[in-house]
């Protein structure tokens, strides 16, 4: 369905590292910048335990995850919105994806070399958003020669919009990124219809060393502290630590993260949240032959879920059968729902819940 997290962020942050854990596809990730030139894309499955739950309970053929793609997108640079660097090359795939995974340095190793010279996550994040909010001030202003023309022969429309461009333009030349542009229900389209860079969901992840993990460090605080002024999601990983939990085999890997006493590896944590910043849900089809989740978008009705597995689903969409996870969970099996009145008929508007349960009616 496109859903994708790009992973952006200074050379030697730990972008490809990152990356090479989620996938374990083992891009190249080395200590000079720019090695990462064509972004690599991965297929990564989101991990539920509400699945593994449903596995043991229906013991199906086979049992799908759902996935979300992430895009280990090359390094930025000061001056990437003026063609430094590999600049241009750098937004042209960002603008391609849905949301950002920004990783930040937020740990000391003379080894690897930092660009800037020194490990400071408050420059470097303004560093990749003031390169971002150059790339939209220029979005902007062509946006603005394109209507001023209309504007000028009365059209009504065009005003309007060139009024909207001209705020947004002084809100962005402030250093200010288009999220916390004011939304109203006149400039709402608008502002959706210029795709800005600075208008996509981030979630900062503080990529530092097994310290910094356990007990926190003032890196991270800094970086916690700039999220909560654009109202990001912070995640702390040790790429390294998570590269090499992901190399591990399944018992040595719960071996392995009741040593460092981790619940579970924080890449399912990175991997919810990319979820979670793209607005969207999971539901699940159970069965002997299959127990299988399936990802949309929040808000979406019965119809259009249908037609996630197959358009012929929605085109005869009939009804929707739908019970709750919990209750299933809980109660131990459908018809144990279906006696306690829970198991339910709906119909077209029905929306969808995260954690729902359905089987679909249709005729075509």
């Amino acid at each position: 369905m496109g859903f994708n997290c790009g992973i952006v962020g200074l050379p030697n942050v730990g972008k490809s590292t990152l990356f090479n854990a989620l996938t374990a596809s083992g891009v190249e990730a080395s200590n000079y910048p720019f090695c990462t030139i064509d972004p690599n894309v991965g297929i990564v499955n989101v991990p539920d335990k509400r699945l593994t739950k449903l596995s043991e309970l229906y013991a199906p053929e086979r049992t799908v995850p759902t996935t979300i793609e992430f895009v280990d997108i090359a390094g930025l640079v000061k001056g990437a919105a003026a063609g430094e660097g590999l600049g241009n090359q750098f937004l042209s795939h960002i603008r391609q994806v849905s949301a950002i995974a920004h990783v930040v340095r937020c740990f000391e190793n003379e080894n690897i070399l930092h660009v800037q010279g020194d490990v400071n996550p408050e420059r470097d994040i303004d560093i990749i958003e003031t390169e971002l909010v150059l790339k939209d001030l220029e979005t902007v202003e062509k946006r603005i020669q394109a209507v001023e023309k209309k504007a000028r022969s009365g059209d009504k429309e065009a005003a309007t919009e060139l009024n909207v461009l001209q705020e947004l333009r002084a809100h962005l030349d402030s250093g200010r990124l288009a999220k916390n542009f004011p939304r109203t229900d006149d400039n709402a389209r608008i502002l959706t219809q210029l795709c800005l860079l600075t208008d996509k969901p981030v979630m900062l992840i503080a990529n530092t060393d097994e310290h910094g993990v356990r007990y926190g460090n003032p890196y991270i605080d800094t970086v916690r502290r700039i999220a909560e002024r654009n109202s990001s999601v912070v995640v702390p990983i040790c790429a390294d630590i998570e590269a090499e939990i992901a190399e591990l085999d399944e018992a040595d890997r719960a071996a392995f993260l009741e040593d460092m006493g981790m619940a579970e590896p924080g890449l399912h944590r990175v991997i919810r949240e990319g979820y979670a910043l793209l607005h969207l849900i999971t539901y699940f089809t159970a069965g002997k032959k299959e127990v299988r989740a399936w990802t949309i978008k929040a808000h979406t009705k019965a119809p259009q879920a249908a037609g996630v597995i197959h358009s012929d689903f929605e085109k005869g969409f009939i009804r929707a059968e739908v019970m709750k996870y919990d209750d299933l969970i809980r109660l131990g099996s459908e018809a144990a729902v279906k006696e306690a009145g829970l198991y339910r008929i709906e119909g077209r508007d029905y929306t969808i819940h995260d954690g729902d349960i359905l089987y679909f009616r249709f005729n075509v």
